[in-house]
């Protein structure tokens, strides 16, 4: 069974930062079509960077130069660096795995990226 288990997170003031991680079992990790997500109470989930099929990464314009996925195949862990956090950035977190669609879909830039696999969420909150 696929399992994609998420660790980091937590609270942090505002202008802290905070890395995510995201590993990968079962799972032939092959470093495309991965990518985070989140979803704050009464808001839509939003899309916040993912790497493609191709490789070519993508970052939301709220995040941009603020966070960035990065990812070690060989340990096929799959990680969020997110600087100079906002309250704004409060929500669940979401790492996304697998070129397809069976999980859903997150949106980044207009652009959907489908998913099978997702981990268990984690909760970002930034204090003003």
């Amino acid at each position: 069974e696929v399992q994609l288990v998420q660790s980091g997170g937590g609270s942090v003031q505002s202008g802290g930062s905070l890395r995510l991680s995201c590993e990968a079992s079962d799972y032939a990790y092959s470093g495309y079509c991965v990518g985070w997500f989140r979803q704050a109470p009464e808001k839509e989930r939003e899309g916040v960077a993912g790497i493609d099929g191709n490789g070519v990464r993508n970052y939301a314009e709220s995040v941009k130069g603020r966070f960035t996925i990065s990812q070690d195949v060989a340990k096929k862990t799959l990680y969020l660096q997110m600087n100079s956090l906002q309250p704004e950035d409060t929500a669940m977190y979401f790492c996304a795995a697998g070129c397809g669609s069976r999980g859903g879909f997150y949106h980044i830039k207009g652009r959907a990226y489908g998913y099978n696999y997702r981990g268990q969420g984690t909760q970002v909150t930034v204090s003003s």
